[in-house]
């Protein structure tokens, strides 16, 4: 497909951008750069080949889920105003 300036225009102003004509020419020469690449990616066979959501296999080197740090809840609501039940009990924010 041969990309003229008035055909590089009209794409530019579809996806709103701003290319003037002495850009205009020369972006037409590389999109039929760009879709001649397409078309020999189309002739690829991949019959057989399974979608990649990464080119690498790697995984995710995971640490061990355990417990750091003791519970200090109590601590803490010592310093609290209003605690019941080991909630911290605030005042009514949302009328109703």
């Amino acid at each position: 497909m041969a990309f003229d300036s008035s055909a590089v225009s009209r794409l530019a102003h579809l996806a709103r951008i701003g290319v003037d004509e002495k850009t205009a020419s020369s972006l037409g020469s590389e999109l039929e750069h760009i879709l001649a690449m397409v078309d020999q990616l189309r002739e690829a066979d991949v019959a057989g080949v399974a979608p990649m959501a990464h080119p690498l296999e790697l995984t995710q080197r995971m640490r061990p889920d355990e417990v750091t740090e003791s519970p200090e809840r109590d601590s803490y609501q010592e310093n609290a105003p209003r605690v019941q039940d080991g909630v911290y009990v605030v005042p009514k924010v949302l009328g109703g």
